[in-house]
C-alpha cells in the first residue's frame, strides 16, 4: 500500500512538473498561417496515449523491484502522452469561440463527456475483465477496448471542431523561442489565472480528498464497504444534473456567481451531512447534493479558463493558450497531489488501523475528513473568487471586442 501512494504521489508530480514543458513546446511550435495548431498534436497523441493506457495495466513477470519500476515509469510515460493530448484538446475551447454562453456550454458539455465515460468505464470495465481467467490479461484486454473507443471519440473531435478564433498570424506562423521567463510573465499578468489556480488548488483537492475518504467511511463507518460502487455512482450520476444546471445559472448569474452558488450548495450539504445522525438514505441524499453543488463551478473552470487565455492575449499582445491551460492543469495535479498527501496523514492523525473495528473517535475523524474538509476548503476557495476574480462577463465582452478588432 505505501509503495502504491509512492507511486500516485510521485507520477502526480512528474506530471504537473511536465505540463507547463508540454505547453511550451506545443506553443513553439511553427506552422503555415490558417493551420491548425492543436488538433493534430491532439490526435496523434491520444494514439500514443491508448497504447500507453494499455502498458500501465501490463504485469510484467519482473521481481518485486522491476515490478515497481515498471509502475513508476510506465505511469510517467503515461501522464506525458496524457499532457500531449489533453493540453492542445482543452486549449481547443479558447479557440472555437469568444461567445460566453457558447463557452459555458462548451465546458458543460466536456465535464458531462468525462462523467459519462466515468460511469460507463464504472459500469462495463470489471464485467469484461470476470469474462477471462486472468486479471492479467483481462484487464489489458478491456482496457485495449475503452482505449480503441477513447481514439474514436478524439476523431470526432478532430474531424469535427474547428480553430476559428482570429488570431495574430505572424506570431503563429513563427513564434520566437519561449522561455522561463515568458512562461513567468504570461501566467504573473493574467490576474484571472492565477485567482482560477488558487482556487482550484482548494476545490480539486475538496474532490480529490472527498473521492478518496469514500470507501473508508463505507467499510467503517456504514460497515459495508460493498455500498461503495452504489454510493459512488448516485453521487456521480446526481453530478450530471449539477452539469445540466451549469449554462442555466450562467446566463442567469454569470460564470462567476455560478461558481459561487455551486461551491455553496457543496458546502451546505457537508456540513448537515456531518451534523446530523448517521443515516444511510440522509448521507446518500446529502451526498449526492453536495457532488451535484461541486460539478457546477468543476464544470464552470473550463469556461473560466477559456476566458483567461483571452484575457492573456489582451494583456501582452501574446496569445499562449497551450501555456495558460498546461499551467493551469499544473495546479489541478498539485492539488490532486496535495488530497493523497492530505488522506494519508489525516488517516495517521485520527489513529486509524486498517482492518479493525475503528475508535469512536477514528468514525468522527473519517466522517471529518469525508465531509468537514471539503467543506472548510470550498469556504476558501468562494473567498479567493469572490474577493480577487475581477473578469465579469460584460468586462469580457469588452476585451473580446478589442481582440476582433486587433487581430483582423
Amino acid at each position: 500500500a505505501a509503495v502504491g501512494v509512492a507511486i500516485f504521489l510521485v507520477t502526480k508530480l512528474f506530471d504537473a512538473i511536465v505540463d507547463p514543458i508540454v505547453g511550451t513546446f506545443i506553443e513553439s511550435r511553427k506552422i503555415k498561417p490558417g493551420s491548425s495548431k492543436y488538433k493534430p498534436v491532439m490526435m496523434i497523441s491520444s494514439i500514443v496515449l491508448a497504447i500507453l493506457s494499455v502498458f500501465v495495466f501490463l504485469t510484467p513477470n519482473f521481481s518485486v523491484e522491476g515490478k515497481i519500476i515498471y509502475a513508476y515509469f510506465s505511469y510517467m510515460a503515461w501522464g506525458i502522452a496524457y499532457s500531449f493530448t489533453n493540453i492542445p484538446y482543452g486549449t481547443l475551447a479558447a479557440t472555437m469561440t469568444q461567445d460566453p454562453q457558447e463557452r459555458t456550454s462548451l465546458a458543460a458539455f466536456r465535464q458531462l463527456g468525462s462523467t459519462m465515460a466515468l460511469l460507463i468505464s464504472t459500469i462495463v470495465v470489471v464485467p469484461m475483465v470476470e469474462k477471462f481467467p486472468n486479471e492479467s490479461v483481462g484487464y489489458p484486454v478491456a482496457i485495449g477496448i475503452m482505449a480503441i473507443v477513447g481514439i474514436g471519440a478524439f476523431y470526432v473531435t478532430f474531424k469535427n471542431c474547428h480553430e476559428q478564433v482570429a488570431t495574430n498570424t505572424k506570431i503563429v506562423a513563427a513564434p520566437e523561442k519561449i522561455t522561463f521567463k515568458d512562461i513567468l510573465k504570461t501566467v504573473g499578468t493574467n490576474r484571472p489565472l492565477l485567482v482560477i489556480i488558487f482556487m482550484t488548488i482548494f476545490s480539486i483537492s475538496a474532490f480529490n480528498l472527498r473521492s478518496a475518504m469514500l470507501i473508508y467511511f463505507c467499510q467503517y463507518n456504514l460497515g459495508n464497504i460493498t455500498l461503495m460502487p452504489y454510493v459512488g455512482f448516485v453521487s456521480i450520476a446526481c453530478s450530471l444534473l449539477g452539469v445540466v444546471a451549469m449554462p442555466i445559472l450562467s446566463k442567469r448569474f454569470g460564470k462567476k456567481n455560478t461558481v459561487i452558488i455551486g461551491f455553496a450548495i457543496s458546502i451546505i450539504a457537508d456540513v448537515i451531512n456531518f451534523i446530523i445522525p448517521l443515516h444511510l438514505v440522509t448521507f446518500v441524499i446529502l451526498q449526492s447534493i453536495g457532488y451535484f453543488g461541486l460539478s457546477i463551478p468543476n464544470g464552470m473552470t473550463w469556461a473560466l479558463v477559456s476566458d483567461a487565455i483571452d484575457y492573456g492575449e489582451w494583456k501582452t499582445g501574446e496569445k499562449r493558450g497551450a501555456i495558460t491551460y498546461s499551467v493551469f492543469n499544473f495546479s489541478r495535479k498539485i492539488a490532486q497531489s496535495i488530497a493523497g498527501f492530505a488522506c494519508g496523514i489525516g488517516l495517521a492523525l485520527i489513529g486509524y488501523i486498517p482492518k479493525v473495528a475503528q475508535t469512536a473517535g477514528s468514525l468522527l475523524g473519517i466522517k471529518g475528513l469525508l465531509l468537514l474538509y471539503p467543506a472548510i476548503a470550498l469556504a476558501v476557495a468562494i473567498v479567493i473568487i469572490t474577493l480577487l476574480y475581477n473578469l465579469s462577463d460584460k468586462k469580457y465582452l469588452e476585451i473580446a471586442s478589442d481582440l476582433r478588432k486587433r487581430n483582423s
